[in-house]
């Protein structure tokens, strides 16, 4: 039915998933099941993949309490969790006496992909920590709150046969669930590790399943959820373990429709149409909002939407290939603009789309094109319960979206706007107090109507495979500790390393240390400072050597001062330098095509001129410093307003500055060359260095985003789980910011750290960002107010680059 665009069509292991359950808050779904006498009752694992719904409430994962339907009070009961500020929590009293109470620093509020959760328990462990273990995706999390006393019996897996455990419920008849479980595995009376359950694997260095083959003990067992011919005990609860411990599901419909829980979102890239599928995404809801307008409420897995609202996005865009989903409005009780279909995804506020529109005054179906375009007549009406299919199809040489009602085609629209972009879903409701519900089916389970010829679900299987399936074999953030002597710094990740060509090291808990900037190019020993005007000068003991797994240091104070925290962010550009004679000025570059970077230098005429920068392809970035002479620095980003007569400057807050043709002499950047003309900080009669960049599908994007002001920021789409991001607010007074994913592994409530590529400052210096920005699986989203990087109305370019394509992460 579907075709693959994908090279790596499963995982070294050859283990793949082919089915998981949707648990409805909506409909009070959960699985239960009463326990019998345990192998022990101090030792157990379970482990499991979730995919998240709803954020707003306290979910139980898995809960247990005293008899044989469920009740609270005094009696035995306990929950693993993640509760309403999205960190995981673990807990359980015995006849109101608490015997554990756990919670873990990180939040998981990534929709988008996949969790691997395992919890661990042994409570005959000497040392009180190693009786309870939680691990997300192959990591153990650090646990703060109660430990159990050695030797306790656990609540979960007691002894009495009258214990009612429960998936997806409190076990108390209340809470449920809103989300996605695959790959259930209990294990009664061991405390194993991840490794029982999953694997790095070897090409993309991402946590993913393998299949357990161990033992499961008395009351163990194995949920796949791979029979769905009904909602039964021995159907879609069947335990595969071997033991015949079946769980009765409550709520679970198999019917098919709207409500069918049976998912093919999995995990793995199991097949055409078994995947990490696109929903709607509720942390993108606010992105477009203007004042006073509302989100709407997302339910029943991320793919209803229901009562007042104006926006929703899907959580995958793409810029090649042929997808299909459909969606149903069931109701719209007022007279609403309802408008289902495609965005721009790399434009602010939906400026650009295509989209089947009803007016409930006539019911006229539309094709527009760009937003306050007239509106064209296109299609039949249509109506409350009937199926809009949309098909997109990016390969023609000019993008077209077909939408068709009851399966009946409306015609092609062609759309220009959409040439060399990234798309993805989008409805609109036309009135904020507009009252109207539906759902959306990206594949995840049976379509209506079979897609058009060649059309495919929106999901990770079928998204275009990256060129770089590992972005840390291009690009790492590696810390370490300095020790005020020499040492050497590996950029290692499993299997995974390189020799870095651009060094960028910063000391994160000291004032007053400069960023210390080295390339391969100008050579070791020799440094320019982001924060600062210096040129450039010479000093042994600071990088003394580019490694083929990363750098060594000296014991400059800058780079290697004993006892304090340091950052150092390297980028892999490509062959031995060569002299470049693309452009009217030499230049000896170091450029690598398939990452996209390229380290150029040059001497500068004072005059126009252009420089090759051997990327093959136009930057989207240009960083350029004056190495002879002090100098500001200029940075060129593709996204900024009139983008060849403007500048940046990294060492600086100002906003972009005009300055005609100076800068790049009013010429984009080509294939080959970029253009400079009289301005000092781009061309001064004097040795110059260059760092230049072009975006990599799901490697490396460079964009911008508008901010909202608000604690619910945007959400900016990569493509890819980011390593590294740098934001600058361009329109007005506003700071570098830099966040990585190895200063701090995880999103946290209180904020990933950030440093200042334009100051001297320390993480610490920058408490008020602190919450600023999650990453996650496909992108990174705003959450605070902080003007430097979410000014209301205001315009923030960035440069991010990957951990991993979408298409391969896990959430974070």
């Amino acid at each position: 039915m579907f075709a693959s665009k994908d090279s790596l069509l499963t995982r070294p292991s050859g283990y793949n998933i082919a089915r998981s359950v949707r648990f409805r808050s909506s409909a009070s779904a959960y699985f239960n099941r009463t326990f019998s006498t345990p192998t022990s009752n101090y030792k157990f694992t379970f482990s499991a993949w979730v995919k998240r719904g709803s954020f707003s409430v306290d979910q139980t994962v898995f809960g247990v309490a005293a008899g044989t339907s469920g009740n609270t009070g005094s009696t035995p009961r306990g929950a693993i969790s993640f509760d309403a500020g999205n960190t995981h929590s673990i807990f359980g009293n015995d006849g109101g006496s608490t015997f554990l109470s756990l919670s873990s620093t990180p939040v998981y509020r990534d929709p988008s992909a996949w969790y691997h959760i395992v919890w661990s328990i042994d409570t005959t462990q000497a040392t009180s920590t190693n009786r309870v273990f939680l691990y997300v995706n192959g990591v153990s999390q650090t646990l703060t709150g109660t430990f159990p006393n050695q030797n306790v019996a656990t609540i979960f897996n007691g002894t009495s046969t009258s214990k009612f455990h429960a998936l997806g419920m409190y076990a108390n008849l209340s809470s449920f669930i809103d989300l996605y479980f695959a790959e259930i595995n209990f294990v009664d009376g061991q405390q194993l590790t991840p490794s029982s359950f999953g694997e790095t694997d070897s090409i993309t260095g991402v946590w993913k399943p393998k299949k357990y083959i161990g033992t499961y003990g008395t009351n163990g067992f194995y949920l796949n959820f791979s029979d769905n011919s009904n909602n039964t005990a021995a159907t879609i609860g069947k335990d595969y373990s071997g033991n015949g411990n079946n769980w009765t599901p409550n709520n679970i419909s198999v019917t098919a429709g709207a409500t069918y829980d049976s998912m093919q979102d999995v995990p793995t890239l199991t097949s055409a149409t078994a995947a990490n599928f696109c929903t709607l995404n509720p942390i993108a809801q606010g992105d477009y909002f203007a004042s006073g307008q509302t989100a709407f409420a997302l339910t029943n897995g991320n793919l209803s939407y229901g009562a007042t609202g104006r926006n929703a996005f899907g959580t995958m865009a793409f810029s090649s290939g042929k997808f299909y989903w459909e969606m149903v409005n069931t109701s719209n009780t007022t007279a609403a603009t309802t408008l289902f279909g495609v965005v721009n995804a790399g434009v602010a506020r939906a400026s650009v789309y295509a989209c089947y529109y009803n007016a409930v005054n006539g019911n006229k179906g539309l094709g527009l094109l760009n937003s306050g375009a007239s509106e064209t007549a296109y299609g039949a009406t249509w109506t409350d319960n009937d199926v809009i299919g949309v098909a997109v199809d990016m390969d023609a040489a000019t993008p077209t979206v077909t939408f068709y009602k009851n399966n009946a085609s409306q015609g092609a629209i062609s759309v220009s706007s959409f040439v060399g972009q990234s798309v993805m879903m989008w409805f609109q409701n036309g009135g904020n107090t507009n009252n109207m519900s539906g759902f959306v089916n990206f594949g995840q389970r049976p379509f209506s109507y079979t897609p058009p010829s060649g059309f495919v679900a929106l999901n990770t299987y079928n998204l275009p495979a990256s060129t770089i399936t590992n972005g840390a074999a291009y690009m790492a953030a590696t810390t370490y500790t300095g020790n005020g002597s020499t040492q050497t710094i590996t950029n290692t990740v499993g299997s995974t390393s390189f020799q870095p060509d651009f060094v960028w090291i910063k000391l994160r808990n000291q004032a007053g240390d400069y960023h210390n900037l080295f390339d391969s190019v100008r050579g070791i020993y020799k440094r320019i400072f982001s924060n600062d005007t210096q040129a450039e000068n010479t000093n042994t003991d600071t990088l003394t050597a580019f490694n083929s797994n990363g750098f060594s240091v000296g014991t400059n104070g800058n780079v290697n001062t004993n006892a304090i925290n340091i950052i150092g962010w390297q980028w892999k550009a490509g062959t031995t330098s060569v002299t470049n004679t693309n452009g009217s000025i030499t230049s000896t570059v170091n450029a690598g095509a398939t990452q996209g970077f390229s380290v150029v230098t040059y001497t500068g005429t004072g005059s126009s001129a252009t420089v090759g920068h051997g990327l093959g392809v136009a930057p989207s970035m240009i960083i350029c410093k004056a190495r002879g002479q002090a100098e500001n620095w200029a940075v060129y980003h593709s996204s900024l307003s009139n983008a060849v007569n403007v500048a940046l400057f990294l060492n600086l807050t100002n906003a972009v500055s005009s300055a005609s043709n100076a800068y790049w002499n009013s010429t984009a950047p080509s294939s080959t060359v970029f253009s400079v003309n009289t301005a000092t900080t781009t061309n001064a009669a004097n040795t110059m260095v260059a760092y230049c960049f072009s975006a990599v599908a799901g490697y490396s994007a460079f964009g911008s985003f508008t901010g909202n002001g608000s604690a619910d920021g945007p959400f900016v789409y990569t493509g890819f789980r980011p390593a590294f991001v740098m934001a600058k607010l361009s329109s007005a007074t506003g700071d570098w910011n830099i966040v990585d994913d190895m200063r701090q592994t995880y999103n946290d409530a209180s904020g990933n750290p950030v440093l200042r590529a334009n100051t001297s400052g320390t993480e610490e210096d920058v408490d008020t960002m602190q919450g600023q920005m999650d990453i996650l699986s496909n992108g990174f989203k705003l959450r605070s107010n902080n003007s430097s990087l979410n000014a209301s109305g205001g315009t923030i370019i960035y440069a991010a680059f990957a951990k991993n394509p979408f298409k391969y992460a896990l959430a974070r």
